[in-house]
């Protein structure tokens, strides 16, 4: 049994696979550097990453693994494809080469692999979606999902689709942007909801009110907005190439945000004006 106060804790994603509910994420992490992140966030209790082929550093994160002295199976891995590459095998083709990137076994598999946006049109999303369900029909993604779709994009897909709801929506959430409908519709279906962003890239470490709770607790004001992530039952996905900051912000389990803490921290959204990279079309 996972102990609940550790970043290794799980939710369910769907029948018996379960996600770690603590992600570290590489978006822009150069590859001379990415193992070494890796390699260091797995030492100090992470057990998923998020990267994508738009990223550059699906190998490195499969080194790191490979490295890590884990087990395959004890590490989430997640990437993402933006497009389609043409038709429907070449994009099948280049989900694949980014499956043997990350875990290049017979028979290697990614956790869960992500639509990484709405924004190559119906058709487009309609030939991805059909894409990732022949990868997790054949079992080289365990799940599958979207990221920054909004609900008429996740409806769009029921039509003729084999698998739906997603498993997962991933989107930018963070107190200043909350997103409350996308949020309260993928609850309402059973998608689990992941926060990129979730840091807001250090842009409010000075916030009063972020540091005011930040102070009252002992802990950064990254360690407040991860566990306000957790407390919102999301999958926030922190990153950062410091050492220092990687075991930090996994330190998040030795204390609690009270009602007083999430109501001052819910009351800073500012709807679709406080996103730093996307709010979600709904």
């Amino acid at each position: 049994m996972v102990a609940e106060n550790s970043p290794t804790r799980t939710t369910t994603l769907y029948g018996p696979h379960r996600i770690s509910q603590l992600g570290f994420g590489v978006y822009k992490s150069p590859p001379e550097i990415c193992v070494q992140s890796c390699l260091t966030a797995l030492k100090n209790g992470y057990r998923h990453i998020d990267t994508a082929q738009l990223y550059g550093n699906e190998a490195e994160v499969g080194q790191a693994v490979q490295r890590s002295g884990l087990s395959r199976e004890d590490v989430f891995l997640t990437t993402k494809i933006l497009s389609p590459a043409g038709s429907a095998d070449e994009t099948y083709r280049k989900c694949l080469e980014s499956v043997k990137k990350l875990d290049p076994r017979d028979g290697g598999y990614v956790d869960l692999f992500l639509i990484h946006s709405p924004n190559s049109g119906s058709e487009g999303r309609r030939m991805l979606w059909q894409t990732l369900e022949r990868l997790y029909e054949e079992g080289k993604a365990k799940s599958i999902g979207v990221s920054n779709f909004g609900i008429r994009h996740i409806e769009e897909l029921k039509t003729g689709a084999k698998v739906w709801p997603p498993h997962v929506n991933q989107i930018e959430l963070h107190p200043w942007c909350q997103q409350k409908e996308i949020v309260q519709y993928c609850e309402e279906h059973g998608i689990i909801v992941e926060a990129y962003c979730p840091l807001v890239r250090n842009t409010k470490s000075e916030d009063e009110t972020l540091v005011s709770i930040a102070k009252k607790h002992g802990v950064t004001p990254n360690q407040v907005l991860v566990r306000y992530c957790l407390q919102k039952n999301w999958v926030p996905l922190p990153k950062s190439d410091n050492p220092d900051r990687i075991k930090t912000n996994a330190d998040v389990y030795g204390f609690g945000l009270d009602e007083d803490d999430m109501r001052a921290l819910n009351d800073l959204d500012q709807g679709l004006k406080g996103a730093i990279v996307q709010a979600v079309d709904n």
